[in-house]
């Protein structure tokens, strides 16, 4: 049954507080304890929880953090996984059967699919958001997830793309750190005239989904839009200008176009000066993923932390345009579910779970939520000095590898994170743009020489005829 909205909001923070202190209770040597509220015995109902972390691993640790929900509250958590292309049929098809799971964690470009179909509790996701502070949360996180005026989903974490840099090659080269496109283009062309090294490696082959990323990412860091109120731009100055850049940092490479695993090798071996990779290079940079992803570079022999020794990063390119790719995860309740519940329980991930959730995936789950009222930077720190890697040890954490400071830039990072019409009416028609791969098969005329101008033109055409076969 549904509360009446001025009084949900404390009803569910009261709910919580209420089943935890029972919970606590039921430890007691008192005699009188009250019994520990269960949804077995009626007080709530168990609740399902979708995931698309699937690996064996993170399916156990999330397994462990349900039990511990249950342990406070009494409600039992199913953890389900199921990668995000089934959550979307599945979604729908439950919808359509009055059967749906309670909470789901998802990406962005899902939040704006399923609230315009009407299947997300914007209500409780607005409660929960209110109940835990709004102020602690990534405000662009918060804003991507704000449709229509209200809060469609509650943002917990994600990944960004930053461009790893050898700082040995930069000063040999004689290049500033870059920070704009144009510079980094310039920066890419000098290091491969100057030292016969791939300038900067990053996905580049054209119509693959590498080169989708990125495009994806390099173009809106020269103020590229793709559609601004429902009018399509792409063939603006801004993104030709992009256009002409990506065309020189594809030609810094060495070995011709890459794609994204081709590229990470690249740096790895010691054979490019620079790399566009998510943070998910955190603990392979590292050397902690030998078997599948190894370090080869020439010095990484005698020293097996050479390249971390020399590597710097930049998590914002361009400060005066604050725009790097990312993703954002975020939990969804469906319209339907038991929200009372699926609302504790989302708090709970968020406050007294939440570093055992980042822990899940620690380079690849970075915090939206960075602290709370009285300690605003708790959950940030707490995360530098979370284990990382496939198989994470204890005290090798990403701040004792990369340094504290370095922790504060990928939250910088992190707020800086955007993609072409989240959090706006044009959402759909970006995010189908991106799946269909739209702007990278237009890459093979660029590299052979038709001007940028020209290609954009004809990026905005076929963009323009996918907005009008969406209706």
């Amino acid at each position: 049954m549904w509360t009446p909205r001025t009084s949900r909001r404390v009803a569910l923070a009261g709910t919580l507080a209420a089943a935890m202190l029972l919970a606590g209770c039921s430890g007691s040597d008192s005699d009188d304890t009250a019994p520990t509220a269960t949804a077995s015995s009626g007080e709530y109902e168990d609740i399902v929880f979708w995931t698309p972390q699937t690996t064996p691993a993170r399916m156990a640790a999330q397994q462990q953090i349900a039990a511990d929900f249950e342990a406070e509250t009494g409600i039992a958590v199913e953890v389900v996984p199921l990668a995000a292309a089934d959550q979307n049929q599945a979604l729908v098809t439950g919808a359509a059967s009055g059967d749906v799971p309670d909470v789901i964690l998802h990406a962005s470009d899902q939040t704006a699919a399923w609230n315009a179909q009407g299947l997300l509790d914007t209500e409780i996701a607005t409660e929960v958001v209110e109940n835990l502070d709004a102020a602690t949360f990534n405000q662009n996180a918060l804003d991507q997830v704000t449709l229509d005026g209200e809060i469609a989903a509650v943002p917990t974490d994600g990944w960004v793309h930053l461009i790893a840099y050898r700082t040995d090659y930069f000063e040999q080269a004689g290049v500033d750190v870059p920070t704009s496109l144009a510079e980094l283009a310039d920066a890419a062309t000098t290091i491969r005239e100057e030292l016969g090294v791939t300038g900067i490696a990053l996905g580049t082959q054209p119509g693959t989904p590498s080169a989708v990323e990125g495009v994806a990412s390099m173009f809106p860091t020269a103020g590229c839009e793709l559609v601004v109120d429902g009018e399509v731009t792409i063939d603006s100055a801004e993104c030709t200008e992009a256009a002409e850049q990506f065309k020189v940092l594809a030609e810094s490479s060495t070995t011709g176009q890459l794609d994204v695993p081709a590229a990470q090798a690249a740096y790895l071996a010691g054979n490019a000066a620079m790399l566009l990779f998510s943070t998910h290079i955190l603990d392979e940079l590292n050397g902690m993923d030998p078997d599948n992803v190894p370090v080869t570079c020439a010095e990484c022999a005698d020293n097996p932390g050479f390249l971390v020794e020399n590597t710097s990063f930049i998590t914002v390119l361009d400060e005066s345009n604050p725009k790097q790719y990312g993703s954002v995860l975020s939990y969804g309740v469906p319209v339907g579910a038991n929200s009372t519940e699926a609302g504790m329980f989302v708090e709970y991930l968020l406050n007294d779970g939440y570093v055992a959730t980042l822990g899940t995936a620690t380079e690849g789950r970075i915090p939206l939520r960075l602290g709370t009222t009285d300690n605003p930077t708790e959950f940030i720190d707490a995360w530098g000095e979370l284990p990382f890697g496939p198989t994470p040890e204890e005290g090798v954490s990403i701040a004792s590898v990369y340094g504290d400071e370095f922790v504060a830039d990928i939250a910088d990072g992190m707020a800086a994170v955007s993609r072409w019409g989240l959090g706006t009416p044009d959402a759909a028609l970006a995010g189908a743009v991106h799946s269909e791969g739209l702007l990278a098969q237009n890459l093979d005329q660029l590299y052979a020489g038709t001007p940028a101008a020209e290609v954009t033109a004809q990026m905005a055409e076929q963009v323009s005829q996918l907005q009008a076969d969406l209706g």
